[in-house]
């Protein structure tokens, strides 16, 4: 496909992915899907460099303004995403050279093309003002929008948010857990190699394993029997620290597509009881599909309008409820980079309250002695401690546990701050995570209930 036409998908794209609330992953898959003219190196370029400008989509912004100078007013809004993903491949990542000819077919306005040559080289020797003001000037250079900053600024400090703001622009590594009642890592690495890809052990999680090449990974023989599922390491991390025993029953309140409930199980050793509530049917329809690939058989699942839906039939019943919370999920930007131009400060407000709902609800599920894990995929105070500060002071009946010194000597005090564990990008490799386990206070000798397993 000519040059042109691939910076004219990628300009095209980048407008869908910003006219919509959607993730990029799955407009982008859409895109694709239809246009099965495009190969696969076409599609890696117009992805890559449609994630590299929502990554730098700030400072791309700036830098196109001055070189439009005057003729601002000329470029008709296509355009305007054109150039902003011009922009990125020629001064956030200048390994394209674009002439003239590569971009004038692309370019909708006829008043534009007479500057095309001066506007590429201005875009290709830019002159950067750097703001004086920190916010303004870390809101520039890694293109956040200013609360942000400050917000990040506030909690972690200069230095600290300078490397969290360039982590997070980063890639995120394709990371995966090996299914370990299918196959051990070892053997899970085995059928990968078998089928020519390599795999490396992941740093903390004992389950891990990346893929440094990006390759379709569904497509994959060993994806189709069970033997490994895509998840973040830190995620990864959450079940471990939780280490239910093979007989608890667990309540997963929020489970989304299941990453990890599965996990769970495969630490349970498939026994036990786990129930998996969600509110959203599409997503806990991808986890019935999951169970079955995994050879996961203790899994119960439950779409409920709110997390009360389970009522009386699970008072005082779970050892472990785990709620892997919904929030801003500026945690994962790696992944999601245009996520971070639709969270607001009003969305902070709202998920916060949201949280504390969700945590005040699973209250009577939790037996006595029973544990209560809150868990997060965000950075911001609002959405951690300040919820759990919120939540046990209304509930002296529960208290923060201390994180296990020597989990298969993995020692998460390493990772803790006071009693809360966080994981972030910058330092660890994995998306930013929270984490905090509370414990319900045991009140007298109970015994279970035998309730019947419930058909899934």
């Amino acid at each position: 496909m000519k040059f042109s036409s691939l910076i004219g998908h990628a300009g095209e794209l980048l407008q869908l992915v910003r006219s919509t609330e959607k993730p990029a992953d799955s407009i982008i898959d859409m895109f694709f899907r239809s246009r099965k003219y495009l190969g696969s190196h076409d599609r890696r370029f117009i992805a890559e460099s449609t994630y590299g400008t929502l990554r730098h989509l700030r400072k791309c912004e700036s830098l196109l303004r001055q070189a439009l100078g005057g003729h601002a007013d000329s470029m008709i809004p296509d355009d305007g995403f054109l150039f902003l993903v011009v922009t990125y491949l020629l001064a956030i990542e200048p390994r394209t050279p674009i002439e003239v000819a590569d971009l004038e077919p692309a370019v909708k306005s006829g008043k534009l093309k007479p500057q095309l040559g001066s506007l590429l080289r201005s875009l290709s020797a830019p002159q950067n003002v750097r703001p004086v003001d920190p916010v303004a000037r870390i809101g520039e250079e890694y293109s956040y929008p200013d609360w942000m900053v400050q917000r990040f600024l506030d909690q972690y400090g200069e230095q600290e948010t300078l490397l969290l703001c360039q982590s997070l622009n980063g890639q995120a590594p394709l990371t995966l857990r090996a299914n370990t009642l299918k196959s051990t890592v070892e053997e899970c690495q085995e059928a990968l190699k078998n089928e020519d890809v390599v795999t490396e052990r992941t740093k903390l999680s004992p389950f891990g394993l990346v893929v440094p090449k990006r390759i379709n990974i569904f497509q994959l023989q060993a994806f189709r029997d069970g033997l490994f599922e895509v998840q973040d390491e830190g995620s990864q991390l959450l079940p471990y620290l939780l280490d239910p025993k093979p007989t608890a029953k667990v309540l997963d309140a929020c489970a989304g597509a299941g990453g990890k409930t599965l996990e769970l199980s495969a630490i349970m050793k498939n026994r036990g009881e786990i129930v998996a509530a969600d509110v959203h049917s599409y997503r806990l329809e991808q986890l019935r599909k999951r169970t079955q690939r995994a050879g996961v058989s203790n899994v119960r699942i439950r779409q409920v309008q709110d997390i009360t839906d389970l009522g009386e039939q699970y008072a005082d019943y779970f050892d472990v409820v785990l709620i892997d919370a919904p929030c801003s999920g500026i945690g994962t930007l790696r992944r999601n980079p245009g996520m971070k131009w639709m969270v607001t400060e009003e969305t902070i407000r709202e998920v916060s309250e949201k949280q504390l709902h969700i945590l005040e609800a699973c209250v009577p599920f939790v037996k006595s002695g029973g544990k209560i894990a809150y868990a997060t995929c965000t950075l911001f105070r609002e959405e951690n401690e300040s919820v759990v500060e919120n939540f046990l002071s209304a509930h002296k009946e529960f208290a923060l546990d201390d994180p296990p010194l020597d989990r298969a000597k993995f020692d998460f005090s390493l990772y803790s701050v006071g009693k809360y564990i966080k994981f972030s990008p910058h330092r660890d490799g994995t998306d930013g995570f929270f984490i905090a386990v509370m414990k319900k206070h045991p009140q007298r000798a109970e015994t279970d209930s035998h309730r019947p397993l419930d058909s899934k």
